[in-house]
């Protein structure tokens, strides 16, 4: 299988099973339109027809010749070797945990997925004894795991944060005792960001995720606090002194939401970027098509035009000597996640799941509040094995959209929670998220060509490419 497309004058092949990208000239990708395997002795005379108008016949001949050597070698058209990892997707030891620590918050998102903070179940605070339950019922499920990650989420997680410093003391406690080690992450909307908050977060979180969504008008238009008034001005300034006083060696990212107020997208990261951020994560809303802000299909051309101006914008940017990180243009073409990595993406239900204040475990935070998805309860000690089962078997080859999608195993089937809320069957994929994945994938894919051929010489450019 091969995935071909133009842009930004690159005529680019993904051999999808491979993982190769190839940079070709413009009579190999459209020879490409009319040959496919098993490849004859000699160019098909239909395939001749069709080009010799703009080509010479050694031109095509020669040209066939090499797609022939190509799928010989099994550098395109490469046989897919991963479904036969397909029967080791099973039921895995948890290695991830999203820890509920608030069902409140202190703004009021239009577009929040948690019904502004509560999940619907009414607003509540974690319990540190919970809190310490859901650790060891982590390190419990880890089995022979060593490294296991636990976000700190909410709803505004800051809400309770004196709990998050003793389950994060107690963790630590545990993990010295059972050969376990955390990595912590908490997610925050900033707004109860203090000194003292900032230290402890930059000394014991691993990763910091800082919601914000671009621009002040952008940001302030569906990011307001309690009161309906706009935080950007309260939020900026705190956001920028934990990053300031962050260590390199620790991660973070300021992760925002575009919707259809916002098209332009592009301007709120670069919003982000100018105000001294270079991890950079906006996002599309993935909302019911009733509200005013939602995506829909019909908005797919702008988007993708959109996605394709931020990733020139991106290479503009590269070459004034200047770089950040988006975060959704951020893939490894040479080596990647491991086989089952790719078959199953996220592992939510599996090896990853969610508890909330009441003790509640759900596959993943976006399950929180959909009962039919409750896997268990701490305070019960009970857990669905047959649940886990299903959302082991949530690969990539039991969804029948993905089988045949060339970005497949890039997106690993997409979110099975969007899934489920969207097309109602978790193997069932979210359209108009598959659409908008492809297109950041190609721009991706553009980027590391564009940035690789502008690190090679000449005469280091394959002579193919230089007829384009």
């Amino acid at each position: 299988m091969i995935h071909k497309y133009f842009m930004n004058g690159l005529f680019i092949v993904l051999d999808v099973n491979s993982g190769g990208v190839h940079l070709v000239d413009e009579l190999t990708y459209r020879l490409l339109d009319e040959v496919a395997p098993p490849f004859e002795e000699n160019c098909p005379e239909k395939a001749v027809n069709a080009l010799q108008g703009e080509f010479s016949a050694e031109e095509i001949a020669d040209c066939y010749a090499e797609l022939k050597e190509l799928y010989a070698q099994k550098i395109l058209f490469a046989e897919d070797e991963y479904e036969k990892y397909a029967k080791f997707a099973e039921p895995a030891p948890i290695k991830a945990m999203c820890l509920h620590i608030s069902h409140d918050c202190n703004m009021r998102c239009q577009y929040c997925f948690a019904s502004t903070g509560d999940f619907g179940t009414g607003r509540k605070l974690m319990p540190v004894e919970t809190g310490k339950k859901a650790i060891d019922f982590l390190i419990e499920r880890s089995k022979d795991r060593k490294f296991l990650e636990l976000d700190f989420f909410g709803g505004e997680p800051l809400m309770n944060f004196d709990a998050v410093k003793e389950i994060v003391f107690y963790a630590r406690e545990r993990e010295k005792e059972c050969n376990k080690k955390f990595r912590f992450t908490i997610t925050t909307n900033g707004i109860l960001l203090n000194d003292e908050i900032i230290n402890f977060i930059n000394q014991e979180m691993s990763n910091v995720v800082l919601s914000i969504d671009g621009r002040k008008e952008v940001n302030d238009r569906m990011r307001p606090v309690v009161n309906q008034k706009g935080s950007y001005e309260i939020i900026l300034p705190k956001f920028k002194k934990l990053v300031a006083q962050r260590d390199k060696d620790r991660d973070y990212y300021v992760r925002g939401t575009f919707t259809k107020y916002n098209l332009d997208f592009s301007e709120d990261v670069f919003s982000l970027y100018e105000a001294g951020f270079d991890q950079i994560s906006v996002e599309p809303v993935v909302c019911e098509s009733k509200y005013p802000y939602a995506l829909t299909e019909e908005d797919i051309p702008a988007v993708s035009a959109e996605y394709e101006r931020l990733a020139n914008r991106i290479l503009e940017n590269d070459r004034a000597g200047k770089h950040f990180n988006f975060f959704h243009f951020m893939i490894d073409l040479n080596a990647g996640p491991c086989a089952i990595k790719r078959l199953k993406g996220c592992g939510c239900g599996n090896e990853y799941v969610a508890i909330t204040p009441d003790g509640d475990i759900y596959p993943c935070h976006q399950f929180v509040g959909i009962e039919k998805f409750k896997m268990g309860n701490l305070e019960e000690g009970t857990f669905n094995e047959a649940l886990k089962q299903e959302f082991s078997q949530s690969h990539i080859y039991n969804k029948p959209e993905c089988k045949t999608c060339w970005a497949k195993f890039y997106c690993s089937g997409g979110c099975n929670a969007n899934n489920y809320q969207y097309e109602g069957n978790i193997l069932q994929s979210h359209k108009l998220s598959c659409e908008l994945e492809k297109k950041r994938l190609e721009c991706a894919i553009m980027i590391q060509a564009v940035r690789k051929l502008e690190h090679l010489s000449e005469e280091e450019i394959p002579a193919s490419f230089r007829k384009c």
